[in-house]
């Protein structure tokens, strides 16, 4: 039998962490009286991998870098509470007839071992795992468990009429609430997160409501619950929302946040009187903790060196233009992120603030208080920013004193709503900012669309009619080039499109469009400039994507009609 090993030992013999490294804890130790992995974990950049696998080491234990796939554990995970996983750090891998294989992050926790093996009856063997890979099982069990619970609506119908709309639980797949309608409120928000909708709909009509989801930027039927049950639906989301249950007549807006699989999933919610009741439609916003990369959002190669250039001047405003919904807030994000270090002081003003970025200031506009675009951006210019981003300009005044930040040496960021991006420039005229002003701080401006990416898994090679192929005249290069389609499949829910990417197009301010611009030409004009230097057209980008086989054509017409 091999001698006793201590972990700083362990972790020093495969040259995991330094020798000093292990002093310096051991140090620490002394003061907090914690455990030396957990220091090394908090302090000292150890990674959670390279810990279970060092107390595996020291334990004489099995370890799993990944868990493995179910082995029919899921009814005993449902006897167990989803906070008492969570906190234990343990999800059961395996029982036979005599055994259960535990999973744990803590070797030394004979708590939940105890309480398994009583519970069971059964001798408990542990093997240990990675606390991300422990609560990813754990979340995924729970996920699954509230999928087969999806569809309420027969809950619904043998209900009471006094309908519960107490408040909501904690987590919602660990609710354990019998009322009907707290249970089919939780299962609608469960089951949109996990489908990836980030919108939800309750339509009221005269003899029904119907609830739709939009997926990928393209609303579906869901379900249509039971007549009675449309009041206290209503009432239930505007209570967790912190609305007036009461007031029916003028419309609302509220928010809330709640925990879907371990997840934050903030939901704002917009309520407005219609001739049959409320009709509410509730955005989700999931606060991940990773943020979206340049390199994330389908830019090509050349495209996002370009991006890198302009973002990286120090002075200028760059633009990002489309219309609601294509994604210019999150393009703007990935490029914050690009450039937050501690050497930059970043600030933003933005209506709402769709996600935290570590390191950057975010203001939120609250026009009740009369904090609007314009008289945040003037606040924070006193702030001594480098870097700023406004969510949009709306008005001339906002546009004017973006033009002024950007000519008195900082980068702003911003979004307009214009179809193309020579469009925004004309924009910026209308909006009576002086040609010369505009030329001088625009350095570059990239308008987007977002396109349904294809099911990879139901995806197949096809060639499409004549007349479709009309619509990208003079763009294809090969007409005999293979395209792809998607039939559907259990993976994308039969519709044959999973997740979403951008197409984009690039107008940088060269001098032949800043004479353009100078000598006033229209939005045309300046777009054919553009092209002939070289800009490639959203349609272009988005047949390129096709021939790629991310996308189909029928969906880059879908998203460009507008611009043909």
């Amino acid at each position: 039998m091999s001698s006793w090993q201590k972990l700083g030992e362990i972790l020093q013999n495969k040259a995991v962490l330094p020798a000093q490294t292990i002093t310096d804890a051991l140090q620490r130790q002394q003061q907090d009286s914690q455990r030396l992995g957990q220091i090394l974990l908090d302090h000292y950049d150890l990674s959670s991998h390279d810990l279970t696998w060092a107390l595996a080491q020291q334990f004489g234990l099995d370890h799993f870098a990944t868990l493995p796939a179910d082995s029919g554990v899921a009814e005993l995970v449902n006897r167990l509470p989803l906070e008492y996983l969570r906190e234990q750090q343990i999800f059961p891998l395996r029982i036979t007839d005599t055994s259960l294989l535990l999973a744990m992050t803590d070797p030394g926790n004979s708590l939940p071992i105890n309480d398994l093996a009583a519970l069971t009856e059964r001798r408990v063997e542990i093997c240990l795992a990675p606390v991300e890979e422990i609560l990813r099982a754990i979340n995924q069990a729970y996920a699954q468990q509230a999928g087969e619970t999806d569809d309420l609506t027969p809950e619904l119908d043998t209900a009471g009429d006094d309908l519960d709309t107490s408040l909501a639980p904690t987590d919602l797949l660990d609710s354990s609430d019998e009322a009907p309608i707290i249970r089919f409120v939780n299962g609608l928000l469960a089951r949109a997160c996990r489908e990836r909708a980030s919108d939800i709909h309750l339509e009221p009509f005269e003899n029904e409501m119907i609830i739709r989801y939009r997926i990928d930027g393209v609303l579906y039927e869901i379900l249509r619950p039971p007549p009675k049950a449309r009041a206290a639906i209503i009432s239930r989301i505007k209570i967790m929302a912190g609305l007036n249950i009461a007031e029916k007549r003028l419309p609302q807006d509220g928010r809330f946040r709640v925990r879907i699989a371990g997840g934050d999933v903030d939901v704002r919610v917009s309520s407005l009187p219609t001739a049959f009741g409320e009709r509410l439609v509730l955005r989700l916003l999931e606060k991940s903790s990773s943020h979206i990369e340049l390199t994330q959002i389908g830019l090509d190669q050349q495209l996002q060196q370009q991006i890198e250039q302009l973002i990286q001047q120090p002075h200028g405003i760059f633009l990002v233009t489309g219309p609601t919904g294509s994604g210019k807030t999150t393009t703007l994000y990935a490029a914050l992120s690009r450039l937050n270090d501690q050497t930059k002081n970043i600030i933003t003003v933005e209506d709402p603030i769709e996600y935290q970025l570590a390191g950057v200031g975010q203001v939120q506009v609250n026009p009740k208080i009369d904090l609007n675009f314009a008289t945040g951006l003037r606040s924070i210019l006193r702030q001594d920013p480098d870097i700023i981003m406004v969510g949009e300009i709306r008005d001339g005044e906002t546009a004017e004193i973006a033009v002024q930040s950007a000519l008195t040496g900082h980068m702003v960021f911003s979004t307009l709503h214009t179809n193309d991006a020579a469009g925004a420039l004309t924009r910026l005229l209308d909006m009576k900012i002086e040609p010369f002003l505009v030329s001088s701080a625009v350095t570059g401006i990239l308008a987007q669309r977002l396109v349904r990416k294809l099911c990879p898994d139901c995806r197949e090679s096809y060639q499409p009619g004549t007349e479709l192929i009309r619509h990208f005249d003079g763009l294809l290069q090969h007409s005999n080039h293979p395209f792809y389609r998607s039939q559907g499949c259990e993976t994308c829910q039969q519709i044959g499109y999973r997740g979403r990417t951008g197409i984009y197009e690039l107008l940088l301010l060269t001098d032949e469009i800043r004479e353009l611009l100078m000598a006033g030409a229209d939005a045309t004009t300046i777009r054919q400039a553009a092209q002939k230097s070289g800009m490639r057209s959203l349609r272009e980008d988005g047949l390129k994507k096709a021939e790629a086989g991310e996308t189909s054509l029928e969906e880059v017409l879908r998203v460009t009609q507008i611009d043909s």
